[in-house]
Formats: C-alpha cells, sequence, structure tokens
C-alpha cells in the first residue's frame, strides 16, 4: 500500500494566488513519488484549485459538518464533494480546543462514511496528558466515542491520524519509538471492537512536526501508513522533499 500524505494547510496561504503557486508547485514534485498525496487548503480556495487538480495530487477538506440547512458558516459535505473533494480531516485537535467533542466528531465520520468520503480522524493526547501517564486512556476514550456506530463494514475506509497535540507546529517531533508504541496501541484497541479482517484495511497515519528529516522513519521505523504535515506542507520544497522518500 502507498504511503498517505496528507497536506494540512490550515488557515494559509493569505491569498488565492499563492495558493495556486504552492499547489501547482507541489504537483510538479509530486509526478514521480510513490506516496498517495492529498491537500487540504482552506475552504474556500478548494473550488479554484480543483479546477487545476492533476494526478498524483487529489483534494481534501480540513473540516465539514455533518447536515445540511440552516447551519450558518457550515460547510457540508455534499458541498465538498462536488469540487472532487476525496478526504475530508475530522477531529484535529485544533478544531478539540475551540470546543468540537467527540459526539460531534462522531457524526462527522459517520456523515462523511455515508456520503463515500474517507474522513482522517484525528486523536493523540496533549503535554500533560502524556506527563501524567494517560496517553494509553486519551487515545482509547478517543476512539471509542469517535467510532460509537461505526459498523465493521466501514472501519475499514477510515483514516486514523495520531497527532500528539504537543508535538504540532513546534518543532519536536514525537520520538519514532513512542510513535510506534501508539500505532501498536491504536490497532490493539481497534481490535477490541472490530475484527481483524476489518481494521487490516485501516491506515494509521503521523502527524506533529513532520519534515523531510524525519518523515521516512516514521514510515520504516514506526510502521504509520503515511504521514500528516502541517507546517511543512506550506514550504513546496520541503513537502516535495518528504514527498521523495517514497
Amino acid at each position: 500500500m502507498k504511503p498517505l500524505i496528507v497536506a494540512n494547510w490550515k488557515c494559509n496561504p493569505s491569498t488565492f494566488a499563492e495558493a495556486e503557486k504552492l499547489f501547482l508547485a507541489v504537483s510538479r514534485g509530486a509526478s514521480k513519488t510513490g506516496a498517495e498525496v492529498v491537500i487540504c487548503p482552506p475552504f474556500v480556495f478548494i473550488p479554484g484549485l480543483s479546477a487545476i487538480t492533476k494526478n498524483p495530487v487529489k483534494l481534501g477538506a480540513q473540516d465539514a459538518f455533518f447536515q445540511e440547512g440552516a447551519f450558518t458558516s457550515q460547510i457540508s459535505i455534499n458541498i465538498l464533494k462536488q469540487f472532487g473533494c476525496k478526504y475530508i480531516i475530522i477531529g484535529h485537535s485544533e478544531k478539540r480546543a475551540l470546543g468540537e467533542t467527540n459526539k460531534i466528531i462522531n457524526k462527522k465520520i459517520k456523515a462523511c462514511l455515508e456520503n463515500n468520503i474517507i474522513p482522517v480522524f484525528c486523536i493523540g493526547e496533549n503535554r500533560q496528558e502524556r506527563r501524567l501517564g494517560k496517553t494509553s486512556k486519551i487515545l482509547k476514550s478517543q476512539l471509542k466515542e469517535g467510532l460509537k456506530g461505526i459498523s465493521p463494514f466501514n472501519i475499514g475506509k477510515l483514516v486514523i491520524a495520531y497527532e500528539p497535540i504537543w508535538a504540532i507546529g513546534t518543532g519536536n517531533a514525537c520520538d519514532t519509538d513512542k510513535a510506534k508504541e501508539a500505532n501498536i496501541f491504536i490497532k490493539k484497541t481497534l481490535t477490541d471492537f472490530y475484527s481483524g479482517k476489518n481494521i487490516q484495511k485501516v491506515r494509521i497515519i503521523y502527524g506533529g512536526s513532520t519534515n523531510p528529516d524525519n518523515a521516512l522513519s516514521f514510515i520504516k521505523d514506526a510502521g504509520m501508513d503515511g504521514l500528516l504535515p502541517g507546517g511543512a506542507s506550506l514550504d513546496a520544497k520541503k513537502f516535495v522533499a518528504i514527498l521523495n522518500k517514497f
């Protein structure tokens, strides 16, 4: 299976001209990668970028609402689908920090699956939780509540992104041995809910200060199925350098 590299641009860049330039540079640089590449720009850039999307780069979104209708400021999955979005990041720690709950995340994951969109389900502990030895408890709770009611048939369609909150944007990535421990724990926890045959299809990726120097080790040493770069994805040279590792 190809490594899955999902670029989360967050609230960047500030203009469409910059977004287009970055997108085209990445598209050119990704022409020889062996990875599956997904770029998740801000919502307003998605229509323009969808018009210039070329293989191997796919479009994704950074979030979506689980319903349509009278929900001011929200973006539905069907709105995103018409512009070719294949993946949607759900439950990112920055959304959780703004009050998003596991219950809401669960509804969003279900809505993605019902509409044939692949959710990139983010889980992870903060610094204090890790210091207190609560990493496993936090991850298990997020998995249990976030996946509540997800059928065995659908579980294999998910991507789970382990993103230790304390590593995001700090330049200090999680040690690969700790990432491997989290990877193993996530898989073990999934076996409590689903059969082995179904969970074998679940892709687990890592996010948190990834760069060209550590990218390959998260795949080879930590056993991850891909990466969720943030800051590095805003620099075409750095991001392409990550893609060239595969």
